[in-house]
This record gives structure tokens, sequence and C-alpha cells, in this order.
């Protein structure tokens, strides 16, 4: 007893450098992520100004969905688009996953949904098993168009059915809130 109470503050040290730094803390900072996000995206306004909006140069980008079944991104022209960039072991990627689970299930026949994963599809596979996702999620098999080129993740792009970037958000989202919800519908119903 008397060596914790000596070293608690090294106990404590170490085991907040464990949950940072190493996997076992991934629920830990996605939990913590979360609760940031849903703060902020109920005060700041994600939407670029309307006339600051950037249209995509070409539609032309090769993908493959999760089962390796190529798809070209042309046949997402015309429609109303959320494209977001993301991999198991980014923490604010996982941290906005439960969210766009639930705008999906309500909005997967108004809309399309691009998850480009940037990871192994073996791990991608099992970590949306393991959630209970059911996203429509795919890789990269060629370049990005120009407008929707990143290095960060999560990076989440909305785009209008005129091939318009409504959307560019870097970093972690509530992507079911009302604010995003009344925009999406918004943009559909245009």
């Amino acid at each position: 007893m008397d060596f914790i109470k000596k070293n608690l503050s090294n106990i404590i040290f170490f085991a907040f450098i464990i949950f940072l730094f190493t996997p076992y803390g991934l629920p830990v900072r996605a939990f913590l992520i979360k609760g940031v996000s849903y703060v902020t995206t109920r005060v700041f306004n994600m939407e670029i100004d309307e006339s600051q909006r950037v249209s995509l140069s070409t539609y032309n980008w090769n993908l493959s969905d999760i089962q390796g079944n190529p798809v070209d991104f042309n046949s997402f022209k015309g429609k109303v688009v959320l494209v977001n960039f993301w991999a198991t072991w980014c923490p604010p990627c996982v941290a906005e996953m439960p969210s766009y689970q639930d705008l999906y299930n309500d909005y997967k026949s108004k809309m399309d949904f691009v998850f480009l994963a940037s990871d192994d599809q073996k791990k991608v596979m099992k970590f949306l098993a393991d959630k209970g996702y059911e996203l429509p999620v795919y890789f990269q098999t060629s370049k990005a168009p120009e407008e929707l080129q990143t290095n960060s993740l999560p990076t989440t792009f909305i785009i209008d059915k005129e091939g318009r970037i409504v959307v560019e958000k870097t970093g972690a989202a509530d992507w079911n809130s009302g604010k995003v919800r009344n925009m999406l519908d918004e943009l559909i119903n245009n």
C-alpha cells in the first residue's frame, strides 16, 4: 500500500501515456473526440459559402467496393454525394462513425455515400463487422479528382447534384445533427 501511495502520480502518468499512445487507448480517445465533435458541429457552420463553392473538374475516379468490384465515380454524377476519407486506426474517424451509420440508415435511399478507407481491406471488413456498421465502403484504385484530394483523416465532402462541393470538413463531426440533416434535405429537394 505504501508503494502505491508513493508512486501514484507515476502510475497515473504511465497509464495516461499508455492510453494516449497505444491502441488500448483508441476507444478512450474516440470517446473524447466524439464529445468535442458533437459540440463543434452544433456551434459552427460546416457549409461553404455559396460564392466560394468549387465544382468538381471531373468525376473520372476509379474505386473498388469492399468485395473488390470496380466502381466508377461517374455513377454518382447528378446526385447528392457524401464522400468521407477515413481509417480504422484514426480516433476521430472512429468517433464519428456512429453518427454516419445513423445518417446513412435514414438517407441511403435519398443520396449516395462513399466511405473511402485508407486501410487494409481485411482490417476494414473486421472493423465494420465488429461494430455492426453497414456503410458502403470503397478503396481508391486511381487518383481522386483534384478538388477531393486530402492528406488529413477524417475529411468529408458533400457534393450537390451539380457537382459543387458544399461541405469540406476535416476532423470529426456529428453528421447526424439536425443542422446536417436540414442541409441535406435542402440539397436533395433542389
